[in-house]
């Protein structure tokens, strides 16, 4: 039996086969021929290619001959002349003039010249260069040089330069002392000596002009030899000229390997230490094959390529003659073969798509439907339901797959639109509205009507009605809300609370609270569609009903389908997984809010001095943020913040103060300077009511020795004064509440260094910890005498160096850390110039700043949130760049962080449950932001904006006593604030 899924194997008309099998055939033809072509071609081009290289080597063997043949007739005609046996440079000078003209008529000639049997020398030489006249300092008129070496009966030689212009008039002279060149020595004259005929020496590189050439000598008379100095580089220009392809290597080379003529000239002399001929081998790969015996019959592989070689042996050139040696590339060579190749393929090509003109039009107007329905189902497969529709086609079975992809791709399409519309919402309330709108419009009804489960129990309520398109209110209807097993339910309910579907027929009498419903829809009887919406763990989150007129026709009926509901409950089932996912998001801000809140609420907690402080400061910044974003003025017009940015400032401005989790309480509650865990000027009056027994005893033991009583009453009593007056001193320095100026300070210190008697030890009893810092100092022998108020060491108390802030710490943290964390000294507390705390406790507080910023910065915050640890860290930075905790300035901060230091500012200023300071009237407070406005310690624009908008008076009506709220100039302080003329 067939599989339903797969259809029943194609059977093609017999002029299909008969097409196919004459196309291959032709084809097949087609290759048969072309590889033969290709192969007779290759033949021809190799056959060609032999006698090529042999009009190549004729060539080459025929310029050798042109260039060494005139210079040999040339030293024969010299070598008879009389003045070539002449003894002296005198009688030498007659040479001059023919081998000058020798020299022009002959432009590969570089030198002619005379060696004799007693040493001396005759050489004239053409300057055709300006780098040869520099080289032998040859005047700027000089056009032939004459270098003479006569020897004396001595053999001491005279080695001297002539130089003559073009018409041979001397033009300069010099001398060359030490001149060591002896011809006899040179390899030309004991060559030409010693045979009757001329000579061909190797070639070589010639020291002056760097030209690759040779010398041909013969003997001149009995002691005489002539020779000529004859460059190669006619022979590189003849070999440029019988380069076959563009790869193709051609050289001449010497017995010894050495690279004669070469088309690239310039490679062939090596200019290292002395200027040599470069090898053959080295002047390409294939070369360096071919020299070497990679040579099989005249193939040879190199370089990754097949050439075709040549070589011969030349009888010119020297002693041992020259070789020549051609490479050429095969596929070079073979070009036009390869060429011929494709063009018979495509003339194959062609030819075959002449004769089946028929079969072509045939085979396209059958595939072509199919390669739509390809293109249809890619785009399908890419989400693109934009694509035209295939057109019918006169195949049965393609045009039932067109139209099944049509229907398919309509249902897709609807189905993507709707989820796409349902998960790009991401409000509640417009959701639920999206939702029965796109399931009404898909069942074609003339109502919907969603249920919600509330929480976790088992009751649904109405969340959404919709008629005609238009969204109705639920409490005009009276539709109720119901539990999913009462006994009490309609028929259609009790039947949805049991099954994922239903399909009934709904009677106004079994309506009940639904009558109010068909009335609306002016419909006695309704066609209804009930779904049961659920989540991802199947669950049940709802309940989808759709209301239908029963108009009795066919069009009513044919929307109950069983596809179509399917389709329905797909799409529910989408609109299902966005509610439960709007609810589970809506849920977890909340369950966040209520957790930033807590935070908040137990930092606060935390001190009573500073109760609300984390409520309030949210507060008076969104005043201010609204503010901003509904300005109009050209600082704010940017600022115009989405949900999402609202939701962020909302965050960061509850967490802004979250690191004070970490800041001990009493440092935060400080209210005397002495205080720590508990005050600690009570140890210090009882050292004043020790001083104050010692003076009574003092009286009793001189009045009990016999002193004057009145005398020891009065001194007793100035005493007991003294240390009364000097006791409240110190308690009103203990309380912060003013200034301590210079005379305060040196009276401190004097009080200080009062002693008092310590019979006990202050070792025991007291923490290990403790008892660790007084190891510092050796322990006194007691009794002791000890200063009133004292600095001791174990009043240092060490910071770790885990709480060091690198200077290069990725947080951008540029804050100075004391080196100790607490310094306890009694003197040193009371010394405080203003307010109660040390410089170490002062670092302690401000390092809330640094602890709310790492915090925020581990936390995982969403993309959208992810600003919230630079708001929340940034209102103790200041605008000039002095703030804390990362010296930002104005332009390194947000708008929001900005707000946020105004708040925080403004709320410290006017807050009436600090310890250690007076709450600040409204008028005060202001004053004093006004001033750090001018003072760039606060953003000028917002203060601006604070003042303009009268948001302070907003804030303060909410949150400060009454009495606080006194008279405010608002131009005024706009002047203070140089915001105003």
């Amino acid at each position: 039996m067939p599989s339903p899924l797969r259809p029943e194997r194609r059977r093609f008309p017999l002029h299909v086969h008969i097409s196919v099998m004459f196309t291959f055939l032709l084809l097949l033809t087609g290759v048969v021929l072309g590889l033969f072509n290709y192969r007779q071609t290759t033949q021809i081009i190799l056959a060609s290619s032999e006698k090529l290289f042999n009009r190549i080597e004729q060539d080459v063997r025929l310029d050798l001959q042109n260039t060494y043949e005139p210079i040999r007739h040339l030293l024969s005609l010299l070598a008879d002349s009389p003045a070539t046996r002449a003894a002296s440079l005198e009688a030498r000078m007659a040479l001059l003039r023919p081998f000058s003209q020798a020299l022009t008529d002959n432009p590969d000639l570089a030198s002619l010249y005379l060696g004799y049997g007693n040493g001396d020398f005759f050489m004239v030489r053409p300057l055709r260069t300006d780098g040869l006249k520099a080289l032998l300092k040859a005047p700027e008129a000089a056009a032939y040089q004459v270098w003479s070496i006569e020897r004396d009966s001595a053999g001491k030689a005279r080695s001297q330069s002539l130089f003559f212009d073009r018409a041979l008039k001397p033009v300069g002279r010099q001398d060359n002392p030490d001149d060591p060149y002896d011809p006899r020595e040179r390899a030309w004259y004991v060559s030409a000596t010693q045979q009757t005929g001329q000579i061909t020496t190797e070639p070589y590189v010639f020291f002056s002009t760097r030209h690759v050439g040779t010398t041909l000598a013969r003997r001149s008379g009995v002691n005489a030899v002539i020779a000529a100095d004859l460059t190669l580089a006619a022979l590189s220009a003849t070999l440029s000229k019988h380069v076959v392809t563009p790869a193709t290597q051609v050289v001449l080379f010497d017995a010894a390997g050495n690279a004669v003529a070469y088309p690239d000239s310039a490679r062939l002399i090596v200019d290292d230490r002395s200027a040599r001929l470069a090898k053959a081998a080295d002047l390409s790969p294939g070369l360096h094959a071919l020299l070497n015996g990679g040579q099989r019959g005249n193939r040879l592989e190199a370089d990754g390529r097949q050439w075709i070689v040549a070589r011969s042996n030349l009888a010119e050139g020297g002693p041992k003659g020259l070789q020549l040696a051609l490479l050429v590339p095969e596929d070079e060579l073979l070009a036009d073969a390869y060429r011929m190749r494709w063009q018979g393929a495509l003339i194959t090509l062609a030819t075959l798509l002449l004769c089946l003109p028929l079969g072509w039009l045939t085979s396209r107007i059958l595939v072509k439907p199919l390669h739509a329905l390809v293109r249809e189902a890619d785009a399908i497969r890419s989400f693109d339901f934009g694509f035209p529709l295939t057109r019918r086609s006169p195949v049965l079975e393609v045009d039932q797959l067109s139209l099944s992809m049509a229907r398919m791709k309509d249902t897709l399409a609807s189905f993507f639109r709707i989820t796409d519309s349902l998960t790009a919402e991401t409000r509640f309330a417009p959701l639920l509205q999206r939702v029965l709108f796109e399931t009404v419009q898909i069942a074609q009804a003339q109502g919907g009507l969603i249920y919600l489960r509330e929480n976790d129990g088992n009751r649904v309520e109405p969340a959404g009605l919709v008629l005609d398109g238009v969204t109705q209110t639920l409490a005009r209807f009276g539709i109720l809300g119901r539990q999913l097993d009462s006994a009490h339910n309609p028929a259609w309910f009790a039947q949805l609370a049991q099954a994922d579907n239903v399909v009934s027929d709904l009677g106004f009498e079994q309506a009940e609270d639904l009558q109010k419903v068909l009335l609306a829809m002016s419909a006695p009887r309704v066609h209804l569609i009930g779904i049961r919406l659920r989540n991802r763990h199947n669950e049940t989150v709802g309940l989808l009903v759709l209301l239908v007129n029963d108009s009795g026709t066919a069009a009513d009926r044919e929307k109950l389908r069983p596809d179509r509901i399917a389709f329905l409950q797909a799409v529910s089932g989408a609109a299902a997984v966005s509610i439960e996912s709007q609810r589970l998001q809506a849920r977890q801000k909340q369950l966040l809010d209520a957790f930033i809140q807590l935070l908040a609420s137990a930092i606060d907690a935390k001190s009573p001095y500073t109760g609300g402080h984390c409520q309030r400061v949210p507060e008076l910044t969104l005043m201010l943020a609204h503010a901003a974003a509904a300005s109009q003025a050209p600082a704010f017009s940017g600022y115009r913040p989405n949900e999402d940015e609202w939701e962020a400032l909302h965050i960061a401005a509850w967490l802004h103060d979250c690191g004070k989790v970490t800041t001990p309480e009493y440092v935060v509650d400080k209210a005397t300077k002495l205080e720590t865990l508990n005050d600690r000027i009570h140890e210090v009056r009882t050292r004043f009511e020790v001083l104050k027994r010692d003076a009574w005893i003092a009286y009793w033991q001189a009045l009990a020795q016999g002193g004057d009583e009145a005398q020891l009453a009065g001194l007793r009593d100035a005493a007991l004064a003294g240390l009364d007056d000097e006791f409240a001193f110190v308690a009103r320095c203990n309380l912060g509440a003013e200034a301590m100026a210079e005379e305060d300070l040196a009276r401190l210190a004097s009080i200080a260094r009062r002693t008092w008697t310590r019979t006990l030890d202050d070792r025991q009893g007291v923490s290990w910890e403790e008892n660790r810092r007084q190891e510092r100092t050796p322990a006194p022998t007691l009794p002791v005498s000890e200063p009133l108020l004292a600095d001791k060491p174990e009043h240092l108390l060490e910071r770790a160096d885990s709480e060091l802030i690198a200077e290069d710490n990725p947080w951008g943290f540029k804050m100075e850390v004391p080196r100790h964390k607490y310094n306890r000294g009694e003197l040193y507390n009371l010394s405080i110039p203003r307010g109660t705390l040390t410089r170490e406790e002062r670092y302690v507080i401000n390092h809330h700043m640094v602890q709310t910023i790492l915090m925020l910065s581990h936390l995982p915050f969403p993309g959208h949130l992810s600003n919230i640890a630079e708001i929340a860290g940034g209102h103790h930075e200041k605008m000039d760049g002095t703030g804390y905790p990362k010296r930002l300035k104005r332009e390194e901060m947000s708008l929001p962080a900005r707000m946020m230091a105004i708040a925080d500012i403004f709320e410290a200023l006017t807050a009436a449950d600090r310890p250690y300071k007076k709450a600040k009237s409204l008028s005060e407070a202001l004053g004093i932001m006004a001033t750090m406005c001018r003072e760039a310690h606060i953003d000028a624009d917002l203060f601006g904006l604070f003042i303009g908008e009268g948001i302070y008076l907003q804030y303060a009506r909410r949150f400060l006593d009454p009495r606080q709220i006194d008279a405010v100039d608002p131009a005024g302080l706009l002047r203070k604030a140089g915001l105003a003329a």
